[in-house]
Parts: C-alpha cells; structure tokens; sequence
C-alpha cells in the first residue's frame, strides 16, 4: 500500500489505537500508530484547551513521518469539580499516573456528592493534519461519575463513567456496544467523512 494510502495515529496508547483503528477499519487505507515509529517520543500537551493538544500532536506527527496523521485529546469534565479534570484528564492523580491513580482520585473528590450531582461528560476533539490542511471535530457523550467500579474492559475512567440513558459503565460495554456510542467514535464518524475524500482525491481536501 502506497504511502498517500496511510494513516498515523499520533498515539503510544495501545487502547487508543485499538478503539480508533476498529472505528476506521472502513477507510480503506493502512492505519497505524506510533508503535510503528520508535524514534517518536510522548509529545508534550503544552495546549491549555483539547484542540490546542490534538492539534500539537497531530502537526508533531506529520513534520516527523511526513505522513497524513490523526490525533486526539480526551477531557472528562465533571460538573461537580466545575469541569475538572478536563485538559489534565490523562494526569489527574499527577505525573505518568496509572489508569487507577486516577480513577481513585475521582472517587475520592466525589465521595460526599450525590447521585444526582455526579453529571459529566467525555469531549473529544480530533485532529488531522496533512500537507495543507488542517482539520478538527468533536464528539461529546453525556453521563455521570459512578461510586465505584464497575466492570473490567475499556481503559481510563471507563469503570466509573456511565453513559446516559444507559445502566452499565462503559468498562461493562463490549468494544462494539462502547464503539458505537462513544465521544470517540462520534467525533471520528464525522472526522472519517473528510478523510475518505482526503484519500480518495489525492493529496488535498476540498
């Protein structure tokens, strides 16, 4: 498959990857992830907002591969903290935390608030970046922080968000279920339509 025919996802997290290449299985093109780069370090999020970082990452990616490239950065905003952890999601519990240093902290900061003041939301904001065009969407998926754990698949914060409308946490979610609804997937449906057009007319987008 020809270079113009791949895709980098400007992501180390292999959970990312997955979620993300299941989604745009259908493009029709090579999808691949930074493993397949060993020379590419974490990139620094030095943003101040999720478009600020998606884009950091994505323009890092492609000035080092020269390759198409897709980046995400993921906030959980929680009414109750006033939209905290948003844009330090990924660092909540501080430096290079575990997924449950910072699922325990959520809990923790939460553990007096009701149910009924539990509300959040995952944001998503992607970015694709190319030789001249730089594109971004969002998806945005409603919820609340649960009390504890439920479930064991998923990454992140995945066993204590449930979606609304729904009765199982996101880690109790098959890839399937999780991929059809997720603020991931709703921003990459709209991201996959430009990029379809990207790989089908060549090297700009129109």
């Amino acid at each position: 498959m020809s270079r113009r025919k791949t895709l980098v996802l400007a992501t180390h997290n292999i959970h990312k990857q997955t979620e993300m290449n299941s989604i745009m299985s259908d493009l029709g093109v090579q999808v691949i992830g930074l493993d397949q780069f060993p020379d590419i370090k974490d990139i620094e999020e030095t943003g101040t907002t999720l478009i600020e970082n998606a884009l950091i990452k994505a323009r890092t990616v492609y000035q080092l591969t020269g390759l198409p490239s897709l980046s995400d950065d993921t906030g959980l905003e929680v009414d109750a903290l006033n939209g905290a952890p948003g844009v330090y999601t990924a660092r909540y519990a501080g430096e290079n935390p575990t997924f449950e240093d910072n699922v325990n902290k959520m809990l923790l900061e939460l553990k007096d608030v009701s149910d009924f003041k539990r509300i959040a939301r995952f944001r998503t904001v992607l970015a694709f970046v190319n030789s001249d065009s730089e594109l971004c969407e969002e998806g945005i998926i409603e919820g609340e922080i649960t009390k504890s754990v439920f479930g064991k698949d998923g990454f992140g914060y995945d066993p204590i968000f449930k979606p609304k409308n729904y009765s199982i946490t996101f880690a109790e979610m098959s890839a399937e279920e999780k991929n059809r609804i997720s603020h991931r997937a709703r921003a990459l449906v709209k991201m996959k339509k430009t990029i379809k057009k990207y790989f089908k007319n060549g090297d700009s987008i129109e």
